[in-house]
């Protein structure tokens, strides 16, 4: 039996340009291990675990005339090898060379008649470790019933033995006439619902839309009002291409929380989050860079910025089901001191956000074990569904776990989100926290931002300035 997309998944599909592609990524690295996995045992690990993801043996299909959304259906033909693929780096291996490699495989669209996710094996790295690169469609992660691949991979302890995988097989694929007369049925069942589809899902988009930019009643009316003024444009925004550049920053956790609890708390009283600190830190890296590039930067000087958050039910106990919303934030790039940078942003956030409905970074740490490339997915979503007037660039802050994870018996050290760069726009940022330090992974148009190593190295400056204030 096949599955129709969701309005909300086929609008992904549906949205979607060569130029702006709508699928996801994490990049894991490795330590150096003489017990590491190799292609053969990779394939072995992932084809054992795919029952967990049903979703990753499906392809999309089309309904002929377009008379209903598209619908999930088994690949008769699913081939792990295709999916799951070996690269090596020239020497050296540095980073560089795989940031470089990341925003290659990253910009390139999946094959539509495929599976929509595909995952490398990247060998070669400098100092003997290892990488691997998942991309994953949009389409595919809803965070519910389909995580990215990522999470199904690692394990909380060394695994060595690769279990046997789960008996399977795909089932007949429906025929044309079957596609078109269980939509029809459907449509009988539901009077109007071929109107709806022929109309490609715009009014449910629209609505869906509607429904996270105010927050689906879960983030207060201000997100509504920052979103009805159109954000200011600046070099975050231009005509996007297809090429992409790459770039990725490791910092330490200990020292936002340096800057959480050494900074004055100001006027208002608050204590920033982790997260405020984030912002705040990336405030001042756009700051830095615009200068830079020599735009002048005033007092006004703003950046509106996409910020995923997640939120808990009104009277709900730590453990209730969460739910990501949006909120909207002008990071008041022209605030010459960081200190007061760091109050404007968290006072913006509180303002927007219920503080005893926000989840904390334990509990979105806790979600499904290792949930950080699921939550990126999620917030990418948001920015792929709100219109490019409503802000200037998305910035996703998932915390993830502070003990190791594994890939067999090799610890992952390091990790990475891509976030895809949205029409219209010249860069995405994606941080997450794990083990101790803090990952950002920034993903930008190749022609709009060509000096985003300048930016990268700002992100450093940036952190390292508001210590110094604490």
């Amino acid at each position: 039996m096949s599955e129709r997309l969701t309005p909300l998944d086929a609008s992904f599909l549906y949205l979607e340009r060569p130029h702006a592609v709508m699928h996801v990524g994490a990049v894991m690295v490795f330590a150096p291990d003489d017990q590491a996995p190799d292609h053969a045992d990779l394939l072995e690990r992932v084809g054992a675990r795919l029952a967990r993801v049903p979703r990753y043996r499906q392809r999309v299909r089309t309904v002929p005339g377009g008379i209903a959304n598209p619908v999930w259906v088994a690949d008769e033909s699913f081939d792990v090898t295709y999916h799951v693929r070996a690269a090596a780096l020239p020497r050296p291996g540095t980073r560089e060379q795989l940031d470089e490699f990341v925003a290659r495989v990253l910009a390139r669209p999946l094959d539509r008649s495929r599976p929509l996710w595909e995952l490398y094996l990247v060998q070669g790295l400098e100092g003997g470790g290892f990488a691997v690169v998942t991309k994953t469609h949009q389409a595919l992660v809803d965070g519910i019933e389909t995580v990215d691949i990522a999470q199904v991979v690692l394990d909380d302890t060394p695994v060595a033995d690769v279990p046997p995988p789960a008996p399977w097989g795909p089932g007949r694929e429906p025929s044309d006439l079957q596609l078109v007369m269980g939509s029809v049925l459907g449509a009988i069942r539901r009077p109007g619902r071929l109107l709806e589809a022929a109309d490609a899902g715009v009014g449910e988009l629209r609505r869906a839309a509607a429904d996270v930019l105010a927050g689906a009643g879960q983030v207060l009316s201000a997100v509504a009002t920052t979103a009805s003024r159109p954000a200011h444009r600046n070099a975050l925004n231009g005509p996007t291409g297809q090429a992409r550049r790459y770039v990725t920053v490791a910092t330490d956790l200990d020292d936002y929380r340096v800057v959480r609890d050494g900074v004055d708390r100001g006027d208002v009283g608050l204590t920033p989050s982790i997260n405020d600190v984030v912002l705040t830190v990336v405030t001042g890296a756009i700051r830095s860079w615009l200068e830079s590039r020599g735009e002048v930067v005033g007092r006004a000087t703003s950046a509106r910025a996409l910020v995923p958050v997640g939120i808990r039910p009104e009277g709900a106990d730590v453990h209730a089901s969460s739910r990501v919303s949006a909120c909207f934030v002008d990071l008041p790039v022209g605030e010459p001191s960081p200190v007061v940078r760091l109050h404007q942003i968290a006072f913006a956030m509180w303002r927007q956000v219920d503080r005893g409905r926000a989840m904390g970074a334990d509990t979105l740490a806790g979600l499904a074990g290792f949930a950080s490339p699921t939550l990126h997915a999620l917030g990418a979503r948001m920015g792929g569904l709100a219109s490019r007037t409503f802000f200037n660039l998305v910035v996703t802050n998932v915390p993830g776990p502070q003990e190791p994870r594994y890939l067999g018996t090799t610890p992952m050290t390091e990790t990475y989100p891509v976030m895809p760069v949205a029409d219209g726009q010249a860069l995405a940022i994606g941080v997450t926290s794990y083990d101790g330090r803090v990952y950002y992974g920034i993903n930008a148009d190749r022609d709009l931002v060509p000096d985003l190593a300048v930016l990268a190295q700002a992100i450093s400056d940036s952190l390292a300035e508001l210590v110094g204030r604490a």
